[in-house]
């Protein structure tokens, strides 16, 4: 006797079915979900506003969405040409959040009075201030940020978290900025700093590892809000700034404490990705889910889905897998992974799957999904209510 599949899952099928999209692959994205966690969202950050990253999203319609919500203002854009195309499309307020080597963007970036209003860079050093001048002879003023680097260093030769902006102190800071002000063609109007060992980096368990997390967390929170509160009020000395932006989904409550910052990133947390839920102070609603079909059984212990190998961004590891979220008692064969073309799954709940049947995965990030599907199906109260397009549908690719 088959199991009987649960909700949501047995739900998207048959959504799926009267709506005319039953054909794997297939991408879901719950808007009830959605909504649930664009709420939590915004009760975490306590009235401080969040700036939504576009990267975690990577699909217009959903996008807007989300910045339709009031706890959320502006977006936090991970490439130039993503942030002109969305200024094209009308939107507003986009800080790239990485430095930018795009040339032709930046001379179409000079050229255009609205994309310059509506777009600031991310700078962390003179040399990219004379890359821009260079790719651009001349620019009319453009709007620049600063960042600030966020790791955290116990000790000499020891840096926890993501290796960004080479200004760690104030002092760096502060003179890099008095630089910027002094520079003609450039405005300087924020900073940023983003704590990834805080906001990206699972913390639940009772494990020994769990807990040398918690304490690495708690103490780097710490001597961040000192350093950070220090580096904004040197920049402030010397520029006016509009914003000043931290965190991430996993940090929010502890960088929304720090009166310095003005602003929190937040994005993948709207779409609850497999990397989510390992967190104690946050549990949001799996809204993402992608089905693959069951093509061939090799074995009675083996089932096989067509594609699988979606394998999440960072150092190599089990946790950079998709998560299985449909069957229970499910997983991918060691020998093998989730594969480009094929996935061999075993466990319990994989004796009970026939060709034909469809598998529910998570991806372990968020945005990342969607460089492998054009739509969305949107699902809501039960039904297809209708489909959004990926960045991918729309014909862009920008990384």
């Amino acid at each position: 006797m088959r199991t009987a599949i649960p909700q949501p899952f047995s739900g998207y099928l048959e959504a799926l079915r009267e709506a005319g999209l039953d054909r794997r692959p297939v991408a879901v994205l719950d808007l009830d979900a959605v909504a649930a966690n664009v709420t939590d969202l915004g009760r975490r950050a306590a009235g401080k506003p969040l700036r939504l990253a576009s990267k975690s999203l990577r699909s217009r319609p959903v996008l807007e969405r989300v910045l339709a919500d009031p706890a959320f203002s502006g977006l936090l854009c991970f490439t130039l040409a993503e942030a002109l195309w969305l200024a094209e499309e009308g939107l507003s307020d986009l800080v790239i959040g990485y430095p930018t080597a795009d040339a032709e963007g930046l001379r179409e970036l000079a050229g255009s009075d609205e994309a310059r209003g509506a777009i600031t860079l991310m700078i962390d050093s003179l040399e990219q201030l004379d890359f821009i001048d260079a790719a651009a002879p001349g620019h009319p003023e453009v709007r620049v940020a600063l960042e600030l680097d966020a790791s955290y260093r116990p000790g000499p030769g020891l840096m926890i978290g993501a290796a960004r902006s080479p200004q760690h102190s104030a002092g760096e800071l502060a003179t890099l900025a008095s630089a910027v002000v002094r520079r003609p063609g450039f405005r300087l109007v924020g900073l940023m700093a983003y704590e990834g060992q805080i906001a990206g980096v699972g913390n639940a368990g009772r494990s020994v590892r769990a807990a040398a997390v918690r304490a690495m967390q708690a103490a780097s929170a710490r001597e961040l809000a000192v350093r950070r509160a220090e580096a904004v009020a040197a920049v402030r000395l010397v520029a006016e700034l509009e914003f000043v932006n931290g965190g991430g989904t996993g940090s929010i409550e502890s960088t929304g404490a720090e009166a310095s910052v003005t602003e929190i990133a937040a994005g993948s947390g709207v779409y609850g990705p497999g990397l989510f839920d390992h967190y104690t102070h946050f549990s949001p609603r799996h809204a993402l889910h992608f089905g693959l079909d069951v093509v061939r059984r090799p074995a009675p212990g083996i089932a096989t889905v067509l594609g699988g190998g979606w394998v999440a961004s960072g150092a190599p590891g089990p946790d950079r897998l998709p998560t299985v979220a449909w069957p229970r008692k499910v997983h991918f064969r060691g020998t093998e992974g989730a594969g480009e073309v094929q996935t061999p799954l075993v466990g319990e709940g994989a004796s009970a799957l026939q060709v034909g049947d469809v598998v529910w995965f998570r991806h372990a990030k968020a945005g990342e999904l969607c460089e492998r599907v054009n739509e969305l199906a949107l699902f809501q109260g039960g039904a297809i209510v209708g489909t959004a397009p990926t960045y991918r549908g729309e014909g862009k690719a920008f990384l």
